[in-house]
């Protein structure tokens, strides 16, 4: 009895083996007829089989499993994308070494990244970030994909979610270096850059190219570090965007942008004598770059001193004359001096005290507007502007310089202000 029991058993294995054998050869031919709807139905019924299919059988399921998703790049639903990424993963767990399943892996790569990159020219952010984070998660080695997703998300100005993206990048030691197999053209100079070494070295035997170099792109851990801190100072968070920033400069020491930054951050945290160190240190830093003496003025006006910032827009000038913002912005800190001119010259009442001091600040203003000018001619000189020129008409006008007056206000209709 008992031996009759073992060989009912064994003939229902066989029947089995054989029904899913049958199964998945009928999957195949849906598939290579195109009949991706029909091989999705089969591979439902063929899925209930699972625990009995052999390692060989379960790498072909996954393999027609992704196929079916994929449609041969014909698939535009983005979760049919990632599940096909998945299954391709499962069956590379099982079998490394197929070639088919490492073919269609990096169709569907390139297949999901050029539907992110459709989001992103369409500016939907979060739904590329979803995707790039998803194939992240399937292929947890390329983790370029979590390092995209987390730049969508900050392009996006959805934080949170990035500076979780950034430290996770930093947990797993992300640095982004690729090496780039590069070759120069002898005939145009021109340097080309190659899928291998292997590749390269054809091309510089035929003799058409010289100097084979591999050269290695620049690290992101700094730029990551440097967004975090960023990204604080944006929520306001500025005691984790101070300890960030710290993080950031130990990284890059020289880089300007993030010690002025920290010294914008550490005045509104009300640090100001933190915050005069580091405008001294970037003044000292670079005391002949026009470009950081105006960042100073703009961070000084900020802060409200505006003496300070005079200067740094003076020793601006000093260096390059026709800067045109710093001419601007000078300009602008001069001309801000007329709100108090005006508002008491609006509340003068009609006595004679009151007449005499109002001729006073009207003689005040004018000299305001004179001295804001020549920053304003020179600032449109090296970038015309129709609101600068609109300025100057006005200006002109209070001055009473009728000629000047009118050649702006011809100027102002050319450019049809």
């Amino acid at each position: 009895m008992k031996t009759r029991f073992l060989i009912v058993l064994l003939i229902a294995g066989t029947l089995s083996s054989f029904a899913q054998k049958k199964e998945l050869r009928a999957v195949s031919k849906a598939l290579k007829g195109g009949d991706y709807a029909g091989a999705k139905n089969l591979l439902s019924t063929v899925e209930g089989m699972m625990g009995a299919l052999s390692d060989d059988q379960k790498v072909d399921f996954y393999l027609y499993k992704a196929q079916a998703l994929f449609m041969d790049g014909a698939v535009t639903d983005s979760n049919d994308m990632l599940a096909a990424a998945e299954a391709v993963k499962m069956g590379k767990d099982l079998d490394g070494t197929n070639q088919e399943l490492a073919t269609l892996a990096n169709s569907i790569r390139t297949a999901v990244v050029n539907s992110a990159v459709a989001d992103q020219n369409n500016k939907a952010y979060e739904m590329a970030a979803s995707k790039l984070e998803a194939m992240y998660r399937v292929n947890p080695q390329d983790t370029s994909f979590l390092y995209f997703a987390a730049s969508n998300l900050v392009t996006g100005k959805m934080y949170d979610k990035a500076i979780e993206y950034y430290k996770e990048l930093q947990d797993l030691g992300y640095t982004g270096i690729t090496e780039k197999y590069v070759a120069t053209d002898k005939e145009t100079g021109e340097v080309k850059e190659f899928n291998s070494p292997a590749e390269r070295e054809l091309y510089v035997k035929s003799g058409d190219f010289i100097k084979p170099e591999t050269v290695k792109s620049e690290s992101r851990a700094t730029e990551i570090t440097k967004n975090i801190a960023l990204i604080y100072v944006s929520l306001g968070r500025n005691e984790e965007a101070v300890a960030a920033m710290k993080a950031a400069r130990a990284l890059e020491p020289d880089d300007m942008g993030l010690l002025m930054t920290e010294a914008d951050v550490q005045y509104k945290m009300g640090n100001i004598e933190r915050f005069k160190e580091l405008m001294n240190e970037a003044a000292e830093k670079e005391p002949n770059n026009p470009q950081t003496q105006f960042n100073l003025g703009v961070v000084s006006a900020k802060a409200g001193d505006t003496e300070a910032a005079k200067q740094y827009y003076m020793k601006a000038l000093e260096i390059d004359p026709d800067f045109a913002d710093a001419n601007i912005n000078m300009a602008s800190l001069i001309i801000a001096q007329e709100g108090a001119i005006v508002d008491e010259m609006n509340n003068l009442g009609t006595s004679a005290a009151d007449n005499r001091r109002y001729d006073e600040l009207k003689a005040q203003r004018e000299q305001v507007y004179r001295e804001a000018a020549p920053y304003f001619e020179k600032a449109n000189a090296a970038k015309e502007n129709v609101e600068i020129v609109r300025t100057l008409m006005n200006i002109y006008s209070i001055l009473g310089d009728t000629e000047k007056f009118k050649a702006k206000k011809a100027r102002l209709e050319e450019l049809g202000g």
